[in-house]
């Protein structure tokens, strides 16, 4: 059955790539104080009302997982949440591998192909509703309850009124700024692009680049890149405008400024973090799942976070991971896993290890009670702007990425590289 369903993935990828999809595209708002989305779809609620099923009696034999997570912490911490979870019961081994992000798609497809997919993976937000129409994950309402979820990431595992996912837990974007070199170079924190282009080129040394964030040409670069967008007022399908033309200026203008290097373009968000800790760079845009990592290997730097500059609007950008399970896999065994590695106890161990926000509501509300750093994420939360959800998102995402990376590398200017992506995204979503 597993080796039929691989097949029928393989066909169905190979087809996206040819043929342009109209499914509605929906850009889901900024959320709410609580991390909920401003205005969550009704699909999610259908699932919080069914009971999930019990298959607790026959679940039994292996658990693959594939995770993208390339920070050793985040690794350690759930080949910990495995290993104590093999050790509780004897029914089940459950064991974890490593994929990198820019590969996890095309190893998923040559899985595919080769029998030889995982039970469970964890993956970008985003990508599940594509997964999904793919037919590689297997449905899973009425078997897991995710009534005090909130809806925005709820919303991101379902299709077609069907969950497809169960959210992992969520995470946003602030600036990171380095308190002495600013000290240094006589300059507050910046609080609008103007501010931060200034600041950013005051903080510039030989040795220094006063900004820099992910620009990576994949989903990671393009999940940084689009604070700008949402911040000038455009949203992710429509960079062909005024707010899109001006977020795709402001990164020349660092970039051209020589504020902002253009080795940014191959740094990943972890790769950022580093040159940030290394004492490379004055400034940077990441995410909440940093904030571990940078107080263990750096205790003595004197950092602190704050809301992204700003253009027309604040803005932010809403991640996280979702966990979901392969069709014709060992999908009971999947769920059970799940429903342990989900439990207060467990899920909290992996939210502060990592540094994220849970997804259950009951488990964030006193997450971070006391923590300055932490609740500066929770407080952005309600500027967060989630990508999609769209089932053909990763080929918008391409667009974008290519965008920005052809304007940082002078290949394009900011008006030629909006029209060629434009182009590009109307062919997929009108």
């Amino acid at each position: 059955m597993k080796k039929v369903i691989s097949m029928l993935i393989v066909l169905t990828m190979l087809a996206t790539l040819f043929v342009g999809c109209s499914s509605k595209k929906s850009e889901t708002p900024a959320s709410s104080e609580n991390g909920t989305d401003a205005t969550p779809t009704t699909v999610q609620s259908a699932d919080a009302t069914e009971s999930p099923t019990d298959v607790a009696s026959t679940a039994s034999g292996d658990v693959t997982i594939w995770y993208y997570w390339e920070t050793e912490g985040h690794q350690k911490a759930l080949n910990q949440l495995v290993q104590e979870y093999n050790d509780s019961q004897s029914n089940i081994k459950v064991e974890a591998k490593y994929v990198p992000f820019a590969d996890f798609k095309k190893q998923l497809s040559i899985g595919a192909s080769a029998n030889e997919l995982p039970d469970l993976i964890i993956q970008d937000n985003p990508d599940t509703a594509s997964y999904a129409q793919m037919g590689i994950f297997a449905d899973l309402t009425g078997k897991f309850d995710v009534s005090t979820y909130y809806p925005g990431p709820v919303n991101s595992c379902t299709l077609d009124g069907k969950l497809y996912g169960v959210p992992f837990g969520s995470n946003d974007l602030l600036l990171y700024y380095n308190k002495d070199m600013l000290d240094k170079a006589g300059c507050k924190v910046p609080t609008t692009w103007d501010e931060l282009l200034e600041t950013a080129k005051k903080c510039t040394t030989d040795t220094v680049s006063g900004f820099a964030h992910s620009s990576v040409q994949n989903e990671e670069g393009t999940f940084n890149f689009l604070t700008w967008v949402w911040s000038a007022g455009a949203t992710a399908y429509d960079i062909n405008s005024e707010g899109g033309i001006k977020a795709l200026t402001m990164v020349k203008n660092l970039v051209d400024s020589g504020a902002m290097t253009k080795e940014a373009i191959n740094w990943t968000q972890g790769d950022t973090m580093n040159q940030f800790i290394s004492g490379n760079l004055a400034m940077m845009i990441n995410g909440t799942w940093q904030v571990p990592t940078m107080r263990e290997q750096a205790p003595d730097l004197n950092w602190g976070v704050a809301a992204i500059p700003m253009d027309k609007q604040q803005a932010s950008g809403l991640g996280g991971e979702n966990y979901s399970v392969i069709s014709g896999g060992n999908e009971a065994a999947a769920i059970e896993f799940m429903k342990y590695a989900t439990q207060k106890e467990q899920c909290l161990f992996m939210m502060n290890a990592m540094g994220y926000i849970s997804s259950d509501s009951t488990i964030a509300k006193d997450q971070f009670s006391g923590d300055d750093v932490y609740q500066a994420f929770v407080d952005e939360m309600q500027y967060a702007n989630a990508r999609g959800p769209l089932a053909e998102w990763p080929e918008v995402s391409d667009a974008i990425s290519l965008a920005f990376n052809e304007v940082m590398t002078d290949a394009s200017s900011p008006e030629d590289a909006a029209a060629k992506a434009q182009t590009t995204i109307d062919g997929i979503v009108k």
